[in-house]
Order: C-alpha cells, then structure tokens, then sequence
C-alpha cells in the first residue's frame, strides 16, 4: 500500500492486521445507489418505502473498486460510515470524488479511521477541492487539531488520466444540469452518476466501454440535472457495453423485482451491497 507520509500510530488491534490482497480480478461493490434522500424516504409510506426486501432499500450513492494491489472508494456520501462498518478494515488507495454535493461529500469525515495508515489521498476537480476547503476547514488549517481527518488534497482534470498505483484512471465530464461533474473510465469499465448530458467529445472517450454504471433517477416526469430510466437505456444503446447497472435511483423507480422486469436484458437495476466482477 502507497505510503502518504501523514501517519498515526496504528491502534493496537491493527498490528496483526494480514496485507491486502485483493481479488484476482477487480470487483466493484455498490455500496449505495439511492439518490440523494436514500429510500426509505423519511415519512414515505409508499410501497417501495415499506417493503421488507432488501434491494429495496437505498443508501445514498457510493461504491468500492478493489484491484489485486488498490482500493478505490468512489464518493464518499454521509451513509459511508454504515456502508463501509460490515467491509474488512484495510486502507484505501484513494477516494474519487465525482462532484462536491452532499449526497456525494458528506462522509469525508467519517473516513478518519482509515488514516492510521496515513493520509487519505483524494481525488477531485479544481471546483470540488475548493469548495471541500470552505465546507470542512479544519481539515485544511496550516495546524490540525488531533484527530482530523488527514486529507490529501489530488486535483484532477477531465480528460487527462492518472494513476492510483498500479491502477489508470481517466476522469470524464459531463453535466449535473449546468454543473461539470466527473465520471471515471477505469480499464474497460466507467462510472457515471447525476449525468443530465455529455458532450460529444466526452463520450466519444467511452467508447469500447464493456461494464457501465449510469444514473436513472426514475421512470417518468423529467428532471433539471438528472437523466430517466429511459435516458440512460439510449445511452446504454450508443455504448453497446456487455453489462450497464442503473444507480442513483429515487423510490419512484418501483419495487426492485418489478422494475427490473421492464429492463432490456443486460441492464440491471443494481442494489445496495451488489458486486460484481469487472
């Protein structure tokens, strides 16, 4: 694991702790794919809010790349304490962060008990880690309080690939409404949520995709900044990818077993603590 020079002393339950090995092949688990009020929606007496099947309830939208050598967690929501407790404890190579909204940031805080290893490197746009600054500055200050969450800020710029270890990652922008975000093509797999749009150029970097994961607020009634079920199989089509899993859904998308029913074959409706192998 990549040594990030900020360091506390590792507890004492973690001296025995094995060395990571990850999978052969890497494996994407979601962690969450509700969109930004999770399902059950507080109040909601709907039948998706009361069901008792598990796929049916949603928290909000995250998921965790292991590679043979490297985890990557993709954003970082204020579910992530609760996504990650059942997880095995190992460091996290780095955190990509898709865009700076709640839904998306606001568990940074909680990833305080990885940095025994060292500081947690992550990865975002230039707007993003700006706005990280002014929305949790104790975590920038010149001197840290103790316990602090150690964030290493890692600006990054669509279009232009870096590496995680052993790992290429290209960022890839499209529109949350009038909002650049980022996606991320790691290999042949992408990862694309609170898409309203693309540019041309910006998909053309897609292309030869064979796993896609894309938002799908929902079935009908548009939305301002986020694409329908509907969108996201026409984007699936351009693509051709061998699989695509539908994220970041409201409960509006129906009881999972129903709706899965109405998908084309190839596209699941992905559920929380899914994997799949990449």
């Amino acid at each position: 694991m990549t040594s990030k020079g900020l360091a506390r002393k590792p507890e004492a339950q973690l001296a025995d702790l094995p060395p990571y090995e990850g999978p052969l092949r890497p494996r994407l688990r979601f962690l969450g794919t509700g969109t930004s009020a999770g399902v059950p929606i507080l109040g909601c007496q709907c039948p998706v809010c009361t069901s008792t099947d598990p796929r049916d309830r949603r928290l909000r939208t995250a998921a965790l790349l292991e590679t043979r050598h490297e985890r990557i967690l993709i954003d970082c929501g204020p579910d992530i304490r609760q996504q990650l407790l059942p997880l095995p404890f190992y460091p996290l190579d780095a955190v990509l962060l898709t865009h700076i909204h709640y839904d998306h940031v606001g568990g940074l805080d909680d990833l305080r008990g990885f940095c025994v290893f060292g500081g947690l490197d992550i990865y975002a746009d230039h707007g993003t880690l700006a706005a990280l600054r002014r929305q949790l500055p104790y975590c920038f200050a010149e001197h840290l309080y103790p316990g602090v969450p150690l964030l290493c800020p890692r600006e990054i710029e669509a279009g232009k690939p870096f590496r995680v270890g052993e790992t290429s990652i290209l960022p890839i922008e499209v529109m949350h409404d009038r909002m650049p975000i980022l996606g991320f093509r790691i290999d042949s797999f992408a990862y694309i949520t609170d898409m309203k749009s693309i540019d041309p150029q910006q998909l053309s970097m897609l292309r030869g995709v064979r796993t896609l994961v894309i938002n799908a607020l929902r079935w009908e009634r548009p939305h301002h900044s986020h694409i329908l079920v509907e969108d996201a199989l026409r984007f699936i089509e351009q693509l051709q990818p061998e699989s695509a899993y539908l994220v970041h859904v409201t409960h509006h998308i129906g009881l999972h077993d129903e709706a899965q029913a109405r998908l084309p074959e190839g596209v699941t409706l992905a559920y929380d603590g899914l994997e799949i192998d990449l």
